[in-house]
């Protein structure tokens, strides 16, 4: 297993990645929540290009082992497309994005729609439960918040 030390965190627009970089951080999302979540939905879903959307990545080896990205949804930042790879998992990665990803939101309120049995693991990072739980894709999900004034 990787550890934290062998893996840099990364941070970009996805207009500014390079098209390898970029197909990697698109094949591991692919990979977790279409291949072994089964299913099947549009991840490109045209949101990674808009202006403010930023990729947020764990690099080891030259392989994106972790990955989340944050939009700009007006009043706050979301964080959405968490994944690890099955062979970093674990790890800490996916702990160290959010870390940073909240470091980014500055005082910016920030919310995720989490999937359920990940409430826990959010709550670690200061979100809260603020709706009720919905189906998404098949799969249960909890929208929640992170308030940062």
């Amino acid at each position: 297993m990787l550890t934290t030390v062998d893996a840099l965190i990364r941070d970009s627009a996805a207009a500014e990645l390079d098209a390898v970089t970029l197909y990697k951080i698109l094949k591991l999302r692919v990979d977790v929540f279409v291949v072994e979540q089964q299913c099947a939905y549009a991840e490109l879903d045209d949101r990674d290009l808009e202006p403010g959307a930023r990729q947020l990545w764990v690099e080891a080896a030259g392989e994106v082992i972790a990955t989340l990205r944050v939009l700009d949804d007006g009043v706050a930042l979301r964080i959405g497309r968490v994944a690890t790879a099955p062979s970093a998992r674990s790890g800490g990665h996916a702990g160290r994005l959010m870390e940073r990803a909240l470091e980014l939101a500055g005082d910016r309120d920030v919310v995720l729609d989490a999937q359920s049995y990940l409430q826990g693991w959010y709550e670690r990072f200061g979100f809260v439960r603020s709706g009720d739980e919905f189906i998404e894709d098949g799969i249960p999900h909890i929208p929640m918040r992170a308030r940062r004034d």
